[in-house]
Formats: C-alpha cells, structure tokens, sequence
C-alpha cells in the first residue's frame, strides 16, 4: 500500500513540475533539461506556488493540513509559497453516514437509539480528520457529535512516513533545504496531528477553556458531555450562532461589527496573557456569533501554551513596541536569550526599528503582518535570533486574527485596541497590585511553614556546625581502617606463601 502511495505523490510531483524544488541544487540541476523533453506534454506554465498548492489539494486531505501549517510558518517558507498555502481549504467530502453509525455503536456497545434519542445522519461538517452530526441525547439536551474518520490514524502514519522521505530529500537536493529545516517542520505537524487524533484531548482543552472564561460576556465554549466522550467521539453542547464569516448577514442581525472586532482582540490578549491557554486555530471556519453578540469557539484541536516567563517576555515586547522603545525591544530579546549575548543592542534596536516603525499609525488594512512578520524572521536570522518552538501557534494565532479584523472591520486598528489591555495587565503583574496578588497566591504556603519557623530557627542555630565535617571525618576513617586491615591480611597470606614456596622448593 506504501508502495502504491508513493508512486501517487511521485506522479502528482512530476506532473505538477515540483521537480524544480528538487533539481534546484547544483548537484542534480544536470538533470532539469533531460526530464523536460521526456516530460514535454506537462503543463508548467503557472507559478511554482500555484502547481505546489494544486498538487497538495489532488494528494487529499492530510497533504492539504500539511500544507496549511507550512503557510504558518513564514521563518520557514519563502514568501510566494508562504502567500500561495494559505488559500488551502479544508474542505473534504464526508464519509459514509452507516459507517459514522456503526463506529458510534461500536464505541457504546449498544444500538444508536439507545444512545441518542435522535441522530441527524447527514454530517453538519467535515474536515480532513473527523466529521460532525447533530444529536438529541435522551433527556432533550441537543448536541453535536464529533466522530473521528475510520482508519485515519493507519492513513496518516502512511503519508507522514512518505512526507518524511520527501523532507529529507529536499534537505539533501534542495539549495534551501537545510535553512528551511523541513525535517523539523514535519515533527511538529506529526505532533499536532497525534493532538488532534484524540478527542479526549480535545474535548479537555475544550473543558479548560470554556473554565477560563466561565464569566466572561465575551467569549462562549460549548460544554463536553464527558460520559459520552471516548478517543474516537466527542460529544458536546450543541452552539447556535452565524459563521464569522457573514459579515453582512451579522450586520443586519443588529450586531456592532466595530465592537465585535475589538472583542476579538481581548478576548485573544486574555487567553494569551492572563490563561497562557488559547485556541490556536481560529480560523473563521471555527469561529460563530451568537445572537447577542458573543463569540463562539468551535473545534479545539490545535491549543497553545506558554509559561508565566514567556508571558512576561511577551509584555514587555508588546508594550514597547507600542512604546516605539525599539532599544527596549532589543534588550529584551537578549535578556530572554532569543538573541546571543553578544548581540549589540543598538545594532539590534536599529534592525526593528526599520521593520516595525513604517506600520504604526495606519488601519489594519493597509498593514500587512504576513510581510511585516517575514521582515522580522529575516531580521532574526540575520542576527543568530532562533524563533522560539513555544510561539509558533501563537504566530500562527495573530495571523488569524488578521485576517478576523480585516474581515469585520479594515480600520481597526490592532495596536491601538490592544494596547491599553496589556498595559493594564502588566500593572496587574509587575505593579503593587501584582505583588499582593503574588502574596495571596503564596499565602497558603505561608500559613503552614510559619508555625514551624521557631523549632527550624532553634535547630539551625544550635547545631554544630562542624558536626557534619566531623561525621565525615570519621567515616573516612572508619573506611582507611578496613583498607589497612584487609591489606594486612593480604599481605600475611603472601608471606606465608612465600615461605611454604621456599621450604617446598
């Protein structure tokens, strides 16, 4: 089945002219003219990021993902590709409804209806690894069932297999290969997908989030049905509300399309800088409105994490480059170790000035942050700056939410939206507010090491301190001792030998 596989991905390689990538390098480039005339009938007159789109979208499903994360990845892709990927859709034809039924049975070991009092069999969506149908439970609550696809994890370890070969082929041929570290690349897709793959996983990270913003006005996530959810089928509250997308249809509902916009931003800082937790795929795809003007989140797959020390870093990066405090900027990329120590500051703060100061003071729409954010990664190259693992989805992230505001409102204006939020927030964190909250948050700790910090004193300060030089001391000795006596016993038996030796001899 590899077998057949591979000759599939080759075919559509050559047929699409993706050989180029291949014969790039100066020791098979031989090779370009030779394979044009045998291939001559091909069809190679687009651009190389067009044929490289349109063959991924022909190999199916997890090529088309595949695809989607490498536009994300923009330190790693050059432009014209980067650009291309990211019009991928994942838009994939639904399996069979008896089998979504016969895999539900399977997993509750009993008939459907036994499960739900009603099933919608024709799916309400479809993606590349699992689709959804809509269900009634028993006891009248609605809700939407997310089933994984039948043998997708034996399809996917097939083709991530194959994608590996492919990367270290590039890497070998490809004069970029090594720079664009596709090997890399694909360990990371191979992670998300294994995340993906199991629902339980999702359906916590679901259940985490929607704990985060349990009180919030803003933000809505669906509830999980935990007795109902296994690896293969999640099972959670159905949501009702309007593709993102329909800006027009939101507007004529009465919802404030300005201010919807700016919820997006807050509702993104909060998860980033408050929960270190957020939904790393909100595409508009995974994004509704509710009637009364909140967001809802679908699909949470693909989540992000960060330490309180990759928050603070963030900050303070955010904040001064709202500041224009480039130097400030700079300081904190070596301070962070992002940048080699013996980077020069002012070299460093002159390279972002360039990039970031043009952008400032325009709409959302005349900036574009793909190009912005090349600029930077050439910048950091340039300057020995690794890109950090943990702010991939993150990157990824605030270029959905470019593509969001631009969508609802071209003149909002993110820095200026976001700005007095993280302001806010790092006054909470680094201010007297932020030191009260730390003491609240060690009090309990406090409360039970103060009743014994009089004993722990008296101990200290009673104890001898050369007692434990003594101890040593002694045990040392103790060892020098049993070395003598077993060489003394040693040497007793040889000088009897010696002597029964002499007077046999």
């Amino acid at each position: 089945m590899r077998f057949f596989r591979l000759y599939k991905i080759l075919s559509v390689v050559l047929s699409f002219g993706l050989d180029e990538f291949l014969l790039a390098h100066d020791r098979v480039s031989w090779l370009r003219t030779p394979l044009n005339r045998l291939l001559f009938l091909r069809d190679i007159s687009e651009p190389r990021a067009v044929r490289l789109r349109l063959a991924l979208e022909s190999l199916g499903p997890i090529f088309v993902k595949f695809g989607q994360m490498l536009s994300t990845r923009r330190d790693l892709m050059p432009t014209d590709l980067a650009d291309e990927l990211a019009k991928l859709q994942d838009q994939v034809p639904p399996f069979p409804s008896a089998q979504a039924i016969a895999l539900l049975e399977a997993t509750y070991k009993k008939p459907l209806l036994e499960v739900f009092r009603s099933f919608d069999e024709a799916p309400i969506a479809s993606a590349s690894v699992a689709q959804v149908h809509f269900a009634v439970l028993h006891d009248g609550r609605e809700v939407a069932v997310k089933i994984l696809r039948p043998g997708i994890t034996r399809i996917i370890a097939h083709d991530v297999a194959l994608i590996k070969i492919a990367a270290d082929a590039i890497e070998w041929l490809w004069e970029d290969g090594r720079r664009l570290k596709p090997r890399k690349v694909i360990e990371e897709f191979e992670k998300h997908l294994g995340d993906e793959l199991d629902l339980t996983r999702e359906a916590a990270s679901a259940s985490q989030l929607r704990r985060n913003f349990a009180d919030s006005r803003l933000l809505l996530v669906p509830e999980m049905y935990w007795d109902y959810c296994t690896a293969d089928v999640m099972v959670m509250e159905r949501m009702y509300g309007m593709p993102i997308s329909q800006v027009e249809g939101l507007r004529e509902a009465g919802v404030d399309i300005p201010k919807l916009a700016a919820n997006g931003v807050e509702i993104f800082y909060t998860q980033v800088f408050r929960d270190g937790f957020f939904h790393a795929d909100m595409h508009p795809g995974n994004v509704q409105v509710a009637a009364n003007g909140r967001y809802i989140a679908l699909d949470f797959g693909i989540m992000g994490t960060l330490t309180d020390i990759d928050k603070n870093y963030l900050a303070q990066n955010f904040i001064a480059f709202f500041r224009r405090d480039y130097k400030r900027v700079a300081e904190v990329h070596i301070e962070s170790g992002w940048a080699p120590k013996e980077t020069r500051v002012d070299e460093l703060e002159s390279a972002i000035r360039a990039v970031c100061e043009p952008i400032f003071d325009r709409p959302l729409r005349e900036v574009s942050f793909g190009r912005v954010l090349l600029r930077l990664f050439q910048t950091s190259r340039r300057f020995g700056i690794e890109i950090q693992p943990q702010l991939v989805l993150l990157q990824k992230t605030l270029l959905n939410i470019e593509g969001l505001g631009l969508q609802l409102d071209p003149e909002l204006d993110l820095w200026k939206t976001a700005k007095p939020w993280l302001e806010r927030w790092m006054s909470e964190q680094v201010g007297w507010r932020g030191f009260i909250r730390a003491v609240q948050a060690e009090a309990p700790r406090y409360a039970t090491l103060l009743p014994h910090l009089p004993r722990l004193l008296h101990q200290r300060l009673t104890e001898n301190p050369s007692a434990g030089l003594e101890a040593a001391m002694m045990q040392l000795l103790k060892q020098q001792q049993r070395r003598n006596t077993l060489l003394t016993v040693i040497a007793i038996v040889l000088a009897i030998q010696t002597t029964l030796w002499i007077l046999l001899g």
